[in-house]
């Protein structure tokens, strides 16, 4: 049932647009639905939900949902505050929650009956909000809304074009996994505003669009059986470049591709299916088989808190279930969602199976950066190990190590952990910095291996 969750536990139905006003029914209801869950009352808490969403989530799946979610962020300690926004001709209620690990933003949506059609959970910002890098002039780039795609998949996008300036280099954003918005928010943090600013104010031109699984959340939930990552990803990133080309005053010669997470970790597929991109940024991009990964963090977050109780040893032991089932020849387009990892469908696994990230680098022939954060539980230095391991002989890739940094490029201490997410902060200069110097460096003129 959850869509696609690697950086973000994420279940989502619908995804949400413009900002709107609930009305104090659906409020209300909203937050009795969630008292409910909080409670363990999912049979009156299944009556809420509208009859597609009943039949998607009975009592035992509402059970597990609620379940994946404590596990992952802890107990529930209170509700913070009340918001609303509107998905097309539905009404969303946003209800910012604080749990033992991390505050999550409950998004609960409504038909026009009034019936609970959606439901979405993501780490949210308890109070703190975004706030621009200092890096940044934004007298030195304008931006303009951009439509990326064509027909049903058209996304809504940004451009970042640097002022007064023509045939500049260019950057297209790939997000990491799970509905993301343009600007890759988690909390109160914006990495792709803060990548994309930043290189906008050293003369280079940046695309960043929302993700398919959020701008067509409810069309994905239908569908989600036969979506795999080129779906998912690359068919987007492929159309981000196609729309680059075609944009006065870039350079078609020079349009790069950068992928964060799962989005670098299809870097290789994103550069076969268009070998005229002229370079290609991983910012820590997965290069282990997806499952492991999944594993690895659940282990690692359980781990985090101390000793593991026998609830925690019971959820590590089910993740492992799912990822030797991933693994087994046997598994096919037949095999139950519920056996697998976070639910994702089976054709998803199949599509990933075999897939090595930088042995598949290696047959390419464009420059690469290789960027990580040392403090990365989510992708780690093992995954950065294999790029290297894999790329070093190649005079055209160059890798980046930060030993401060995590998952977003962001500065921490000690252990990372979710929480850290709800910090505000913005991606180091010292990135930016590095990611704008190779892009002008690199491009038409390199040798190609």
């Amino acid at each position: 049932m959850s869509k696609f969750a690697l950086i973000l536990l994420v279940f989502c139905l619908l995804c949400l647009s413009q900002i709107a006003v609930a009305s104090p029914e659906d409020a209300s209801t909203a937050e009795e639905f969630i008292g409910m869950l909080v409670k363990g009352d999912y049979t009156n808490a299944v009556d809420r939900l509208d009859s597609s969403m009943r039949a998607a989530l009975p009592t035992d799946k509402l059970k597990d949902v609620w379940k994946s979610i404590t596990d992952r962020y802890g107990q529930f300690k209170r509700h913070i505050r009340t918001s609303s926004a509107k998905i097309q001709d539905y009404d969303a209620v946003i209800l910012t929650c604080e749990f033992e690990k991390s505050c999550v933003e409950i998004r609960v949506i409504f038909s026009a009956l009034h019936r609970i059609s959606g439901l979405w959970f993501s780490p949210g910002p308890c109070n703190d909000e975004y706030k621009q890098p200092s890096y940044v002039k934004s007298y030195t780039f304008k931006q303009k809304e951009v439509a990326v795609g064509s027909a049903e998949w058209s996304l809504p996008g940004t451009l970042y074009m640097p002022q007064g300036e023509s045939a500049v280099p260019a950057v297209v954003m790939v997000h990491g996994s799970g509905p993301q918005d343009r600007d890759e928010t988690i909390g109160p943090n914006k990495p792709f505003r803060d990548l994309a600013m930043g290189l906008a104010s050293r003369g280079i031109a940046v695309l960043c669009y929302e993700k398919r699984t959020k701008q067509y959340g409810a069309k994905i939930a239908l569908m989600e059986s036969s979506v795999t990552v080129k779906e998912e990803v690359v068919d987007d990133a492929v159309a981000a470049v196609a729309l680059l080309k075609r944009t006065g005053s870039v350079d078609p010669r020079r349009i790069f591709v950068l992928g964060h997470s799962l989005g670098g970790m299809m870097i290789p597929r994103i550069a076969k299916a268009d070998p005229d991109i002229a370079g290609l940024i991983v910012m820590a991009g997965t290069s282990r088989p997806l499952e492991d990964v999944i594993l690895e963090q659940t282990v690692y977050l359980f781990s985090a808190k101390g000793s593991l109780s026998a609830d925690d040893q019971k959820a590590i032991d089910t993740v492992k279930q799912q990822v030797a089932r991933v693994k087994e020849a046997s598994l096919s387009a037949s095999t139950s969602p519920s056996a697998l990892p976070f639910g994702i469908p089976a054709n998803y696994w199949l599509d990933l199976r075999g897939y090595d990230p930088p042995k598949a680098a290696a047959d390419l022939t464009q420059p690469i950066l290789i960027l990580q954060g040392g403090r990365d539980y989510q992708v780690t230095s093992s995954d950065y190990e294999r790029w290297k391991e894999a790329l070093s002989n190649r005079k055209n890739v160059e890798f980046k190590l930060y030993p401060d940094l995590n998952h977003l490029f962001m500065t921490g201490q000690e252990k990372s952990t979710p929480a850290e997410y709800n910090v505000p902060g913005n991606v180091v200069e010292k990135v930016v910095v590095d990611i704008a110097e190779w892009v002008k460096a690199n491009g038409i003129e390199n040798p190609k291996s």
